[in-house]
């Protein structure tokens, strides 16, 4: 047996079934080793899949990571253009390991803002993987909080004119029907690497009575190790959903 899925075992601990991750300290784990940023962001895509893969094993059944937000278009073109380019490389590399490890995959954010063959490997990889019984893995490309709720209420508004709702029938769970992650159970905990304890624009609906765990650890360098410190805090914590 794995050495943590023991110590989950004989800790009695509870694992979150949704995690969300903002995987921060690329740019400063590549300075640190005077590298350009795109080598560090070369190698948080292998701590993903890493950590995936180790989060799945202790228990895990939804994995949300935030891999570009609707504010990094603001960084240099090159840094972009870099961060583009390894994104459509990773999704071509995620077709082949998510069918042989039967995960499925899918992508949120406005998907209208990006290159077309970016989409098109988006659309390929979500129709391979959509039959997948393992690991649920979402991956927030040109994504912010903020504009998917703009996108949600401007697809209500357009149903309430269209007289296909009526404005009694908007509830929290007809907009949680309009979001990006629609169908899937709110994050349990969520985990920000490198020491900022800022939510970023990241899920604001759905994290609305999330645990919260910063950690100053840069996120290439994140393991299991840091993933069991943040699921042993997730633990110590006492979730009552504003009951008593």
């Amino acid at each position: 047996m794995d050495t943590i899925r023991k110590i989950i075992r004989e800790e009695n601990l509870k694992v979150p079934k949704h995690v969300a991750i903002i995987m921060d300290g690329n740019g400063r784990w590549a300075k640190k080793r005077n590298k350009p940023r795109n080598f560090g962001h070369v190698q948080g895509a292998k701590t993903v899949e890493q950590i995936i893969e180790d989060g799945y094993n202790m228990g895990i059944e939804y994995i949300t990571v935030y891999a570009f937000s609707t504010e990094n278009w603001k960084r240099s073109s090159e840094e972009v253009g870099a961060l583009m380019r390894l994104l459509q490389k990773y999704l071509i590399d995620c077709i082949e390991r998510s069918t042989k490890n039967n995960m499925k995959v899918r992508v949120i954010g406005d998907k209208t803002g990006l290159d077309s063959k970016i989409v098109s490997k988006i659309n390929e990889l979500e129709e391979a993987t959509k039959d997948a019984t393992g690991l649920k893995f979402t991956i927030a490309i040109n994504y912010g909080g903020r504009d998917e709720i703009r996108r949600a209420v401007s697809r209500i508004a357009e149903d309430v004119r269209d007289c296909k709702l009526e404005p009694k029938d908007i509830t929290e769970d007809l907009i949680n029907n309009y979001l990006d992650t629609a169908g899937l159970p709110d994050p349990d905990l969520m985990i920000r690497t490198s020491g900022e304890e800022r939510l970023s624009n990241f899920l604001p609906w759905q994290l609305a009575y999330t645990e919260f765990y910063f950690t100053d650890v840069l996120w290439p360098d994140f393991t299991k190790e840091d993933l069991l410190k943040a699921i042993r805090y997730y633990n110590g914590r006492d979730r009552r959903f504003g009951g008593v």
